[in-house]
């Protein structure tokens, strides 16, 4: 069983586990992953055309490989010949011959840039195929905290329509009593039927996260884990930016440009050989039977029976002029490689400016989490002063309701920026190139076990 298939039936029977297990529990970041690698049609298309490029070598290694081939062919002739020249007033004869026809390249420029170029190609699709795996690895992940952030917004507006609902009851008893005015009671209403619309919202996007997330494994109903509680979100291996920087040389994009660069200059090279000679060794083994309807000793010095040959030769071929088709692929080729080297450069650029551009994005966001997460102190302890003010009497509902939206509102952020953080990490190495599946493993570890 070869490498490639084991890896697929692997990656198959992870997906049927995860389709089994997937209604008993909640799945892990890791276990979407390994079930999106063996269904995600983009990935997978991805990955067929790289299995391709051995075989394109293969074809293109031939090119200095003798060829032989089988020719076979079978004729009759008749023609009328004069009166008394032979014994019959017609001649009759079939010839057969069978042969073995071989050539090699012995000299030719063009075919060894052809060779040069495929194996280079093997580089290039390997970029491709590393670029789609980083892709899934982003898209698996930003589909998964988009499902938990989701979840965290439904969680929060039935949390604030919770307490929104006992605050408009406990005004409704207040107004009933005489100790508060009507203005309470319906300030709280209009808050609790603002809080059921945004409610009805996070519900719809939460369905339309799900599907997302769904699709990209197959199923349906994919739970994904939440992050660890307290949570503790790593600080990024290197804190410099210009470290994240240096490593974008490595991109699978900056490879694949510089080896489309080599390709261009190869293709010159093939269009300038096209003027040179080229040297060939061409070699026949065949056998040839002739009858005739002739007697014998007439048969035979007409060419009756079997003949055996054998040829070797050596073929030299130069172009002389070719109506200007061989300098006008050069100049042609010539403009190409100059255009693939700036290729290269704007992806040097471009992966640096992405890999600067998520760094502060990370850095932002870390720096985000960290003011949140004092809000939340801030807002928790706001609340609970606020509703014992409301008890003494000098707050009234409309505070507590604001002080209670201010601590929900900060928690919903808390956990989108924490979502975001580790999403932007895996933005950052996909950004300089380095992403890996072990960064999958390292981030599926903050999750609840």
């Amino acid at each position: 069983m070869s490498e490639s298939r084991a890896l697929r039936l692997g990656q198959l029977a992870a997906a049927l586990a995860f389709a089994f297990a997937g209604t008993a529990k909640a799945q892990s970041l890791q276990d979407v992953y390994e079930a999106a690698r063996a269904y995600d049609a983009s990935y997978l298309s991805a990955r067929s055309l790289a299995d391709t490029a051995e075989s394109k070598l293969e074809q293109a290694e031939s090119l200095a490989r003798p060829s032989l081939g089988l020719g076979a062919s079978a004729q009759y002739q008749t023609s009328s010949v004069p009166a008394g020249t032979y014994p019959v007033n017609r001649l009759n004869q079939t010839t057969t011959q069978a042969g073995l026809n071989g050539r090699m390249a012995l000299y030719n420029p063009a075919n060894s840039a052809s060779i040069e170029q495929a194996r280079r190609s093997l580089g290039v699709y390997a970029s491709d195929l590393e670029t789609a795996e980083q892709d899934l690895i982003v898209r698996v992940a930003q589909a998964y905290f988009d499902v938990l952030g989701a979840q965290d917004n439904l969680s929060t507006a039935q949390a604030a329509k919770k307490a929104i609902a006992e605050q408009l009851a406990s005004a409704k008893r207040n107004f009933e009593v005489g100790t508060a005015t009507i203005t309470d009671t319906r300030e709280a209403q209009a808050r609790f039927d603002l809080s059921t619309a945004q409610e009805i919202a996070a519900d719809n996007d939460l369905r339309t996260k799900q599907v997302v997330l769904d699709t990209l494994v197959g199923r349906k109903g994919v739970a994904p884990k939440p992050l660890l509680q307290p949570v503790a979100l790593p600080a990024l291996p290197n804190d410099d930016i210009e470290g994240w920087v240096s490593g974008t040389e490595e991109h699978p994009l900056v490879r694949k440009a510089r080896l489309g660069l080599e390709i261009a200059s190869l293709e010159y090279k093939k269009a300038r050989a096209a003027n040179s000679v080229t040297v060939d060794a061409t070699g026949t083994v065949g056998v040839q039977h002739a009858t005739n309807n002739l007697p014998s000793p007439l048969s035979a010095s007409l060419g009756a029976g079997t003949a055996n040959s054998a040829t070797l030769g050596l073929s030299i071929n130069y172009p002389l002029y070719s109506g200007g088709a061989i300098s006008g692929r050069e100049k042609e080729t010539a403009k190409l490689e100059e255009k693939a080297r700036e290729d290269l450069e704007y992806a040097r650029r471009t992966v640096t400016q992405t890999t600067r551009s998520a760094f502060l994005g990370v850095q932002s966001l870390r720096a985000q989490v960290l003011a949140l997460e004092a809000a939340e102190s801030s807002s928790k302890l706001a609340l609970e002063a606020t509703q014992l003010g409301y008890k003494v009497g000098v707050r009234v509902n409309i505070d507590v309701l604001n002080a209670q939206t201010q601590l929900y509102t900060t928690q919903r952020d808390l956990a989108k920026a924490r979502y975001d953080t580790l999403l932007t990490g895996l933005r950052l190495r996909q950004a300089n190139g380095s992403l890996r599946a072990d960064d999958v493993a390292a981030v599926n570890q903050l999750l609840a076990k």
